[in-house]
């Protein structure tokens, strides 16, 4: 899919779920890292993450233009269209449009990586993403010596 396929979904989704139309435009950011989608008020832009055509399919895309169209139509009828606005959860629930994304299956596993620590004296269990380096730092229940578990 590409750009103009995709203003075109756009379109047709505002249509049919808002009933009313998108004169503004839709694009691809592949830069777009922790969410699906965004939507730029001062350029009145939608940006959608490609990765989650390519790795969750086009329900999941679907549902991230819903949830920015939701801010796009709010924002033009100078409403509140924050996250955390009732006008905006309303609008959500009316079209059945996600509040969130799920996260893409890529970046899931770069997070549940988990490296594990013990505390030599008093036995504490540390989980940590990031490797710690055991040479500078100590329990801080008990000041002992810690080690990497395996």
């Amino acid at each position: 899919m590409n750009d103009i396929q995709l203003q075109r979904l756009v379109s047709d989704l505002s249509k049919q779920f808002f009933q009313k139309s998108f004169k503004d435009q839709a694009v691809f950011n592949s830069r777009l890292r922790t969410t699906g989608g965004r939507y730029l008020p001062d350029k009145r832009t939608i940006e959608i993450n490609p990765k989650y055509l390519a790795e969750l399919g086009m329900d999941e895309m679907v549902g991230i233009i819903k949830h920015e169209l939701c801010h796009y139509h709010l924002h033009i009828t100078g409403k509140p269209f924050g996250h955390g606005d009732k006008a905006f959860k309303t609008l959500l629930k009316e079209t059945n449009s996600p509040r969130h994304c799920q996260p893409l299956p890529s970046e899931v596993d770069k997070l549940s990586l988990v490296y594990k620590y013990k505390c030599q004296s008093c036995g504490q269990l540390y989980k940590r993403r990031r490797k710690v380096n055991i040479n500078r730092y100590s329990c801080g229940h008990c000041k002992g010596k810690i080690s990497p578990v395996n």
